[in-house]
């Protein structure tokens, strides 16, 4: 912790979250020399066996939160939230898509609207390629079929197929498709931290070799004086002046005490459910339906994306690949022939061990899940998840978390996992698993303090800035209007450069304290 947050000087910024949305804020914010109190609620995750343990992550659940949500209709379950500095990049798959140019249009499907964002692709483009050379992003333009315009080329190369995976390409070329190396965040290649350990997705990375928040962006900032680090300490509530405007400070569990702590500005990047969370419990008498709520959308049209693994058993060979994932196929980004809405991305799952098929089914024998997971190609279906109003984070009557889940789309998504099972046959299984991710493990959570023009539909501005409270602004997955069909981490990390270079443009003006 720098010396301004230990002797009691009041921060000029506090960043609420560690993970791509508050890292990258902090990032750019770095330089300008004011002073940026990071606070984060959980800890530095240990360097420590375990991170490449699999039965310790998925079966003991080492590393997950012991919180508890329920569902709508009461059942409890204990989300796939992880607590420490990075965020949830600690345990991602190292995918970094950037959007389509449509993807921040509207598009219309069968049962619902995916609405145009308040900013284009072109706003975006000059970060996304920041945000690629910040994680250190391997991949290859100019195969994707979708592939939206870029002002540069990836800033290294793609990580090469190992042999079951570049049959599996050679498979879908032969079909017809255009697979490509999917965009990863790996410090791969010579002189490169990676090992190929078989243990990435969803897995620490016990090395250091995975682009994440921590590493990517927090790392580089962190020994700047200006620039400090508060850990274990949760974000219970915003606190406003008397005219409900302006956040004046925040309540805080600092390691099991209350605290309260002031400055000027405040960025919330807590995630897209964590920070929806803190706005609902700031609920005042000048905010009687939480802080930023005047639209009374805080908390709705939660989206997920629908997401299904594919997993494809070969009985008589083994699959000794380490790093799998590094196919990617948008061939149906914009639909099936004939069926625009049966649409989506497909992806390699990380390697499926023993352990993680007994954590979704438990009395599955230790022997035979060790079996298949070495005999079994992993696949990951990806579809847009539609905003709908009732599909939310709440708290119940008692008090408790409570998700609210409506997706919208399944059907289209449901169609085009069953078209590409058939692909996937195809390619030489004779049997392919399906199961789907749900809501407990909220990996790509979205939506909850939408970003637009009109305050009357939106809790945020094109820079997330909120339209209620001029000193807060609201950068994690939260701010999305749609989920379109890609994953979400690029996007984030990309608006949070974007945010802070309009903060850092401020701050050098002299023009932020006279906005505040």
């Amino acid at each position: 912790m720098s010396s301004f947050s230990s002797g009691g000087i009041k921060p000029d910024i506090v960043v609420i979250g560690s993970g791509v949305g508050g890292g990258g804020v902090a990032y750019q914010l770095a330089s300008t020399g004011a002073r940026v109190l990071i606070l984060e609620r959980g800890d530095f995750l240990p360097k420590e066996a375990q991170n490449r343990d699999a039965e310790a992550v998925f079966v003991q659940n080492r590393y997950r939160t012991k919180e508890e949500w329920q569902h709508d209709n009461g059942k409890r379950f204990r989300p796939g939230h992880y607590h420490f500095v990075g965020g949830h990049t600690k345990f991602y798959g190292t995918a970094m898509f950037r959007f389509r140019e449509s993807d921040f249009e509207e598009a219309r499907f069968e049962d619902g609207i995916s609405p145009a964002w308040p900013i284009s692709y072109r706003d975006l483009e000059p970060y996304y390629a920041q945000a690629e050379e910040l994680f250190g992003v391997r991949g290859q333009a100019g195969i994707d079929p979708t592939e939206p315009p870029r002002s540069g080329p990836y800033p290294h190369p793609a990580i090469p197929h190992e042999p079951v995976i570049a049959r599996m390409a050679a498979g879908l070329a032969k079909q017809g498709l255009k697979p490509f190396h999917m965009p990863s965040a790996v410090d791969f290649g010579d002189g490169g931290k990676c090992e190929r350990c078989g243990t990435c997705d969803a897995f620490p990375c016990f090395i250091g070799a995975k682009g994440d928040a921590e590493t990517s962006l927090l790392n580089p900032i962190l020994n700047l004086p200006n620039v400090a680090l508060q850990t274990n300490t949760k974000v219970l509530r915003l606190i406003t002046d008397k005219e409900g405007k302006k956040i004046t400070s925040i309540e805080v569990d600092h390691n099991g005490k209350r605290e309260f702590i002031e400055a000027p500005l405040f960025v919330l990047s807590a995630g897209a459910i964590n920070s929806a969370l803190i706005l609902l419990r700031s609920r005042s008498e000048q905010n009687p339906n939480g802080v930023a709520n005047r639209s009374g959308v805080v908390g709705r049209y939660l989206m997920n994306h629908h997401l299904t693994g594919l997993i494809g058993v070969l009985p008589f060979s083994l699959n000794e690949t380490h790093f799998p994932k590094t196919i990617s196929v948008n061939d149906y980004y914009y639909g099936l022939p004939g069926d625009p809405t049966a649409r989506g991305n497909v992806q390699m799952l990380g390697k499926i061990q023993g352990a993680m098929i007994r954590s979704i089914h438990k009395r599955f024998p230790v022997p035979i899940a060790n079996m298949i997971g070495k005999h079994t190609v992993d696949w990951l279906i990806m579809s847009e998840d539609l905003p709908n109003a009732e599909s939310q984070v709440r708290f119940s009557k008692e008090g408790e978390i409570e998700i609210a889940y409506h997706p919208g789309g399944w059907s289209g998504h449901d169609r085009f996992v069953k078209a590409m099972r058939q692909k996937i046959r195809k390619l030489g299984f004779p049997m392919v698993m399906r199961h789907s991710f749900g809501i407990e493990a909220p990996s790509h959570q979205c939506g909850t303090v939408r970003m637009g023009n009109d305050p009357e539909s939106s809790a945020l501005n094109s820079f997330c800035q909120a339209h209620d409270h001029p000193n807060l602004y609201v950068v994690d997955g939260g701010f999305f209007p749609s989920s379109a069909g890609l994953n979400p981490a690029l996007t984030i990390a990309a608006q949070a450069l974007r945010v802070g270079a309009h903060l850092k443009e401020k701050w050098q003006q002299g023009l932020l304290d006279a906005q505040l």
